[in-house]
């Protein structure tokens, strides 16, 4: 993976060069609009009133479909903002935990120089790939509902911020806009909500290319467990610390008999284990969480396990299924993937089951991974295929690696580029779409104006909240 590194910024560089030079040796077709230069062509504008005077019938019913998905899509998008903000007031160590700010463009790399590990790899090469599906759909969208309810489509063309490198870029259609402001409010609505209909098709459609790709490219060859088993005891229920009987004991107390490194032995009906640090957070509380004295912890077994003594384990009931077959007290192989990727055997004596000691016990766990917080359920949602317990193996080397993830992110960012456009913000198509509907529900133009101006005012406020609060959590 350090190799693609190196290729990718490769990539990168000579991206920007390309279209450096290709701008200077255009720079009469460049026009500044507000932050953006504008690129103005004629690119594909043949197509779009092609296909806009051809499929008048499908673009006519689609027209009520893009309609309602602007509104869901709205709708969505205040909830989650409020919900985020609620999050970010009430949570100020989870957003510590965090680190990236809360409104951050997604540029290549963004995921690795913030340390998201719970996010794959982001690199330029799915950013440019990415930037020409997204925008180019959105932007063709537009004009292709444009073209069917008569609009005129001038140019098009892409832009990009002046104050970085010309890589950061977004298409754009440009349209009539005497000519739109003229045509029916469902009209306009229409229009202004295709681009996120687009991609939102896009999503789904790629969503389905992931799955089925997913299927074919990969193969379950093992087991990943991500935490030890453990239990709730009371602390005045514990009678014995590293050997040493206790009575009624308190959480002070036992803190103080905790050594420094390594694991504690404590008895409280069962034998469990913890350290000192993970104590000393809850000693304040009358119940305590801790671990089982399992041979999984005692080992310190933090990797995935392919097999055990050479019979394969690719789900969570093949792993019980082949500890079965075996005694308390005897030993057995694992092969394992470590932290550094690398495959290795470890022999490990299997201990007794704390309810059943003629069971054999290894004592790993398994948890629903990545479900805390928006973004771990949009993690979730978009692995819903994937066993999280299950560790799968790429059939074709990097490569299923590499496009899984492009195909990942492509359909994160179609979702994301459509929930965040229609925000009723003066810069989104959401603006104006919100505009329009107060518009068509009180016919007065005043009123649409002082409700378009409040509203973009309040997301501003609430976006200000949240770089605060952000800010605040690491004092």
């Amino acid at each position: 993976m350090a190799n693609f590194i190196i290729y990718d910024v490769t990539f990168l560089v000579m991206f920007a060069i390309f279209v450096s030079v290709f701008l200077y040796s255009r720079k009469q077709n460049l026009k500044r609009e507000g932050l953006l230069f504008l690129y103005k062509a004629g690119w594909g504008i043949k197509l779009i009133e092609k296909t806009g005077s051809k499929y008048k019938k499908t673009l006519g019913v689609l027209s009520y479909f893009s309609i309602i998905t602007g509104y869901t899509l709205m709708v969505v998008m205040l909830y989650m903002l409020g919900k985020i903000v609620y999050l970010y007031i009430t949570l100020p160590a989870v957003v510590r935990e965090i680190k990236i700010p809360p409104i951050t463009p997604l540029v290549p790399y963004l995921p690795q120089i913030f340390g998201l590990d719970f996010l794959p790899p982001f690199y330029f090469t799915y950013w440019i790939i990415i930037i020409a599906i997204v925008a180019i759909s959105h932007e063709f969208a537009h004009g292709i509902f444009a073209a069917y309810d008569g609009v005129n489509v001038k140019s098009t063309g892409f832009g990009f911020f002046p104050f970085f490198l010309p890589i950061f870029l977004a298409a754009f259609v440009e349209l009539d806009e005497k000519s739109m402001a003229h045509k029916k409010i469902k009209s306009q609505l229409a229009i202004l909500s295709a681009g996120t209909f687009a991609n939102v098709l896009t999503a789904i459609l790629f969503f389905g290319v992931l799955w089925i790709f997913f299927s074919s490219a990969f193969s379950p060859s093992g087991v990943i467990f991500d935490t030890y088993p453990y239990s709730t005891i009371a602390v005045a229920g514990i009678t014995s610390v590293n050997g040493i009987s206790v009575e009624n004991p308190t959480g002070d107390e036992i803190q103080a008999m905790l050594n420094d490194e390594g694991l504690n032995k404590i008895k409280a009906g069962n034998d469990f284990v913890t350290t000192k640090k993970f104590f000393e957070g809850q000693k304040e509380n009358a119940q305590v969480i801790i671990y089982y004295d399992s041979p999984a912890i005692n080992a310190e077994l933090e990797s995935i396990i392919l097999k055990i003594n050479g019979e394969k384990v690719i789900s969570v009931s093949s792993l019980e299924n082949e500890i079965s077959k075996y005694s308390p007290r005897e030993k057995i192989t694992l092969t394992l993937i470590g932290d550094d990727e690398n495959i290795y055997d470890k022999d490990i004596i299997l201990g007794e089951h704390p309810e059943d000691e003629n069971k054999a016990w290894l004592g790993v766990g398994f948890t629903q991974q990545r479900t805390s917080g928006i973004m771990g359920k949009v993690y979730l949602a978009l692995s819903s295929f994937k066993n999280p317990s299950v560790y799968y193996e790429p059939k074709f080397d990097g490569m299923s690696i590499f496009i899984y993830n492009l195909l990942w992110w492509l359909v994160l960012i179609s979702i994301s580029v459509a929930l965040v456009n229609m925000l009723p913000v003066g810069i989104f198509d959401g603006g104006r779409f919100f505009y329009l509907t107060i518009l068509a529900l009180t016919k007065s133009e005043q009123k649409a104006k002082n409700s378009f101006a409040l509203a973009t005012y309040a997301i501003l406020f609430l976006i200000f909240v949240l770089m605060f609060f952000w800010a605040v959590s690491f004092f």
